[in-house]
């Protein structure tokens, strides 16, 4: 075990080697994008990308307005076993004659784009372009929220998930399930496989209620593993953990297999190598799925962003050290369901719910920031009148139904602890009004040579993400 951790720690560092000396002459940075379910990571890359193509739609991306950039490509992306980012496809899917959401990611992938850049500044007349490359990550947010799991022992895992059950109406009939198994007893296949059956359709009922401590990851989207003892086993009331045999040291055994064979691995291949990170999170549905769903959201982003690495990506510290994440951007999603007045108090509720983290990250010596954005416009604004009060509004076509419809979902405060206060003292609902969320689906668009889908500020997040090395 100690030769195998020694043998994978000098694999890492010449790999941070050979990725620095490659970076010297072409830029590679590699960004992740995570985040919640629901969030809208693949929409997120989609337009991203396509925007980093056709640059029309980015005067916040200083290298594009100022026309340095002279041409973006993509490329094969470095890692030969990890599947492409399907984005010509989720492109056409958004922004076609019938324009519709792409689905949901369901698996790893990748993409590279190349962008071949002018400088800037006093060498600009000296020097000729250079490349940067962009490669994105994209990963399941069921997958995300697992990394918090690597600290934890069973019975600590299987104490926080059971006192979370007890006050969620979702959980009644798997916690009937559990009451009635005896952690003690000689494990018998069938039972276990009931519970692991039971547990997992209360993580599905609870993602759709909004929740977002939905682990582990891979119960929702099991892939390959479907059926496997290592997706077979649920949190159990404490029992005597003497059995060798017993429900709950197999449990136990399992557990620790599932951290080490499936977290593991895919922190150390993946999430380890990413030096900037992009954070998506839904905060309008959570406000709109209650107190404890903004609750519950703000402790998964802290167990979650726990396991960054923040800090600066100087040469010597990739060489000693390896790769650390050097910027982080955290960003509120579907910012187009509401009226640009109401984004500053979006982004305000953002960065209280991360503050914690983006001040650990600020003081390991890596950069922060947040902001409320739509990767994909659905709307328009206007303004009407409501029993003599002037409401602003969004008009977009219905996801259900397709008709159009003016949309106000409620006024966000302009404190956002009138919204976290509630949340962490337990109640039930808002006191002083309900959020409401539509669902819209994409707007047909007819995009002119040169632009990329509509969007709002994805620029100034680029410009965060990549304006440096450009």
């Amino acid at each position: 075990m100690v030769i195998s951790k020694l043998a994978d720690g000098v694999a890492r560092q010449i790999e941070a080697v050979t990725d620095s000396v490659t970076g010297v002459f072409e830029p590679v940075v590699r960004l992740g994008v995570t985040g919640l379910a629901r969030s809208g990571k693949t929409v997120f890359i989609t337009s991203l990308v396509a925007n980093l193509l056709d640059r029309g739609r980015m005067p916040q991306l200083a290298a594009a307005a100022e026309g340095r950039i002279e041409a973006a490509y993509l490329q094969p992306q470095p890692d030969d076993l990890v599947p492409r980012f399907d984005f010509e496809n989720h492109l056409a899917t958004m922004t076609g004659a019938s324009p519709q959401w792409p689905e949901s990611t369901r698996a790893i992938s990748e993409l590279r784009v190349s962008l071949r850049v002018r400088p800037n500044g006093l060498l600009a007349g000296l020097q000729g372009a250079r490349t940067v490359h962009l490669d994105i990550v994209d990963y399941p947010g069921e997958w995300l929220l697992d990394l918090g799991l690597m600290d934890k022992s069973f019975a600590t895992w299987s104490a926080e998930v059971l006192a979370r059950l007890e006050v969620r109406e979702e959980a009644a009939e798997y916690l009937g399930l559990v009451r009635a198994v005896d952690g003690a007893a000689e494990l018998q296949e069938p039972k276990a496989q009931a519970l692991a059956a039971g547990f997992t359709e209360y993580l599905q009922a609870a993602r759709s209620a909004g929740y977002s401590d939905c682990t582990p990851g891979r119960f929702l989207l099991p892939g390959d593993l479907a059926g496997s003892p290592v997706l077979t086993f649920a949190p159990l009331l404490p029992a005597d953990k003497s059995a060798r045999r017993s429900m709950w040291r197999v449990f136990e055994k399992r557990f620790e297999a599932y951290k080490a064979q499936v977290v593991k691995p895919f922190f150390r291949d993946h999430f380890a190598r990413i030096d900037r990170q992009v954070v998506l999170v839904d905060v309008l549905g959570a406000i709109h799925a209650g107190p404890a769903a903004v609750e519950d959201m703000r402790g998964g982003l802290a167990d979650t962003l726990a396991a960054f690495r923040p800090g600066r990506n100087a040469f010597l510290t990739r060489l000693l050290m390896g790769k650390r994440v050097e910027k982080i951007l955290f960003a509120a999603t579907k910012a187009d369901h509401l009226h640009h007045s109401q984004h500053p108090q979006l982004t305000n509720i953002m960065q209280a719910l991360t503050r914690e983290a983006a001040d650990r990250a600020q003081f390991a010596g890596a950069k922060s920031d947040a902001l409320s954005l739509a990767a994909l416009r659905t709307t328009v604004e206007e303004s009407i009148m409501h029993e003599g009060r002037k409401l602003d509004c969004v008009r977009g076509q219905l996801l259900d139904g397709g008709r159009q419809a003016a949309f106000y979902p409620g006024d966000l405060p302009q404190d956002p602890s009138t919204l976290l206060s509630p949340a962490k003292s337990g109640e039930t609902a808002w006191l002083d009004q309900d959020y409401q969320v539509m669902k819209f689906a994409p707007a047909a668009n007819t995009l002119r040579p040169g632009e990329g889908p509509p969007h709002i500020r994805m620029d100034r997040a680029a410009q965060f993400l990549i304006g440096d090395v450009l």
